[in-house]
């Protein structure tokens, strides 16, 4: 039996309960400091942020992965058109960093939040806006196999997400139809789909269209922003489905998302 996939929305109470972990501003060595107070918001707080060009031109993403667990490049260059598109950002820079594994048989969300604590190196400076992804090497503390769920990606806060490359990387080699960059691709837009407040996370729509049976995700069929487990298909399937239909593999924002970023500064 094929396994479900999950992309999974963290709450703001985990942001909350992380910030008690470390100082939001950190001494750099000399009297320069480095405020992190502004990567320590919300889901949701900095859709203005990330998707105009009013404070903010560059968006600076820090990718931190294990050995071995990079993003394709093929993901990283949609996952950069796919910003482009959708935000006026003048400027898209990502940064690579290699790390060790922490040798952990599954994650837990605050095992997530204490790694990016510990390697993150980029944050809100002047005009550049810096977002952290962490690559994980292992699956999430939340996967229940005997439910066949898994969970490929999570945000949490405003400017910070995990992918769990592990598992996007067997989903995506299970199937003949669909590559692990196209798994990797779908993953990576809707979590930052979330990171631009949709839906209804720190913002609002400017029609309702809030799954009532998924939180903050879409009612809209076909759209990127869906729950797909709440419906009884995975993301997985639904893209195999279009691959077989001749249609583009990975799922877009629908008309209704589409208003929701214009209202916030994007396009």
């Amino acid at each position: 039996m094929k396994k479900k996939i999950a992309l999974t929305l963290l709450s703001g109470l985990l942001m909350l309960l992380s910030c008690s972990k470390d100082s939001e501003v950190t001494p750099t060595g000399s009297n320069a400091t480095i405020d992190k107070s502004g990567n320590r918001l919300s889901t949701g707080a900095s859709a203005r942020d990330l998707l105009s060009n009013v404070d903010y031109d560059k968006i600076l993403i820090e990718i931190d992965y294990v050995t071995g667990y990079a993003p394709t490049a093929e993901a990283i260059a949609n996952f950069e058109e796919f910003l482009l598109a959708r935000t006026n950002k003048q400027t898209i820079e990502f940064k690579y960093t290699s790390l060790p594994s922490p040798n952990k048989e599954t994650l837990t969300l605050d095992e997530v939040v204490d790694l990016e604590t510990a390697n993150r190196d980029e944050y809100n400076d002047d005009s550049t806006l810096a977002v952290y992804i962490y690559f994980a090497d292992s699956p999430a503390d939340s996967d229940n196999d005997e439910e066949g769920l898994v969970t490929l990606g999570a945000v949490y806060r405003n400017t910070s997400m995990v992918i769990y490359e592990s598992t996007v990387r067997q989903m995506g080699n299970n199937s003949s139809a669909i590559t692990v960059a196209d798994v990797e691709t779908a993953t990576l837009l809707h979590e930052f789909g979330h990171l631009f407040g949709l839906v209804n996370l720190s913002t609002i729509s400017v029609n309702d269209h809030e799954d009532p049976d998924a939180e903050n995700h879409c009612s809209v069929e076909g759209c990127l922003m869906r729950a797909e487990l709440q419906f009884g298909t995975s993301l997985l399937k639904q893209m195999e489905s279009r691959a077989s239909k001749g249609l583009v593999t990975i799922p877009d924002f629908d008309a209704e998302c589409l208003l929701d970023l214009q209202k916030y500064g994007g396009r």
